[in-house]
């Protein structure tokens, strides 16, 4: 199987995971393995990558782009917010570096047939994971304009949530929105002429709203950094990238509490917990991809990266 995708801020990524030979690193969403065959070259001959995905045609791909790296290789297909789970069945309980590319592979986009896209006609599938339900069709099918609106307001941030979702609902009366175009087509329709903003095609919002509902991504992300500080030994690092402000808030809030020594109420007018900060910001500001990435991928544009190093006495 062909499996295309460009990987975002390769270097500067697996830089910051400081891997090395003997360690253990996870990457939680292989996709089309470009940080993980980096990984591996720089954790040989001594170290372990374990690979997890819920795509199977990431984890099919990953058998053959890993397969020169032999027995340092562990795949495994599963959701990378159970990583602690996923660990623990194969006898491990710390590692010493965590990635998560958060964003779509080239090859979901155009090549899945999975309608994460309007480029070309296909199902309404829009799942990771074909293994679990629903699928984009079921959520614009059948749930209400109110709950449809909610989706694109929150997830997709649609000014136009709620007319966007009445033509959506007025549609389907006629006959079943089933294809990615369709939905285009409604979407584009209910916008009616107005102007596209910095070339956004105006079910940009919409489809990623729909694709963040389908797959959980908000809540597996919120569930993956309750517990990702437990899964790393001291000095173990996590590097995350994340593509659209929703999910980057959520990891630099967190990893800000993470470094904040006082955890007491901000009412307090003195300390009370003596906390310690139990990770260093290993990247203060979050990191950009360059203008010549970005001519040379232009769906790196919106890559934001962020990493941490958990405290050795934390």
């Amino acid at each position: 199987m062909a499996y295309h995708h460009v990987t975002a801020m390769l270097h500067e990524t697996v830089d910051l995971l400081a891997c090395k030979s003997g360690g253990i690193y996870v990457d939680g969403t292989l996709g089309g393995c470009g940080h993980a065959k980096l990984i591996c070259e720089r954790i040989m001959p001594a170290g372990r990558f374990i690979g997890i995905d819920k795509d199977a045609d990431a984890i099919s791909n990953a058998r053959t782009a890993l397969a020169p790296f032999g027995d340092l290789v562990t795949l495994i297909r599963g959701n990378y917010a159970r990583m602690q789970e996923l660990l623990s069945e194969i006898g491990i309980t710390g590692v010493n570096g965590i990635l998560l590319d958060l964003g779509l592979s080239l090859h979901q986009l155009l090549e899945s047939g999975r309608g994460f896209s309007f480029q070309n006609d296909e199902p309404l599938d829009m799942r990771m994971d074909t293994r679990k339900k629903p699928t984009a069709g079921d959520l614009v099918n059948k749930l209400s304009a109110a709950e449809l609106a909610s989706i694109f307001r929150n997830y997709g941030q649609q000014s136009h949530a709620r007319q966007v979702a009445g033509k959506i609902v007025a549609a389907r009366r006629r006959a079943p929105i089933t294809t990615s175009r369709q939905l285009a087509r409604i979407v584009t329709a209910a916008l009616g002429g107005r102007k596209r903003k910095a070339g956004l095609h105006p079910a940009t919002k919409v489809f990623m709203a729909l694709r963040i509902a389908v797959n959980a991504e908000l809540e597996d992300l919120e569930f993956f950094l309750e517990n990702a500080l437990d899964l790393l030994v001291p000095g173990g690092r996590l590097c995350i990238l994340a593509f659209h402000s929703l999910e980057d808030r959520m990891v630099k809030h967190k990893f800000k509490q993470w470094a904040t020594a006082c955890q007491c109420p901000p009412q307090l007018p003195r300390c009370v917990c003596g906390g310690k900060p139990r990770v260093k910001l290993l990247t203060p500001r979050v990191l950009r991809p360059g203008k010549k990435e970005i001519q040379l991928n232009p769906m790196a544009r919106s890559t934001r990266l962020r990493a941490i190093e958990k405290i050795q006495d934390s």
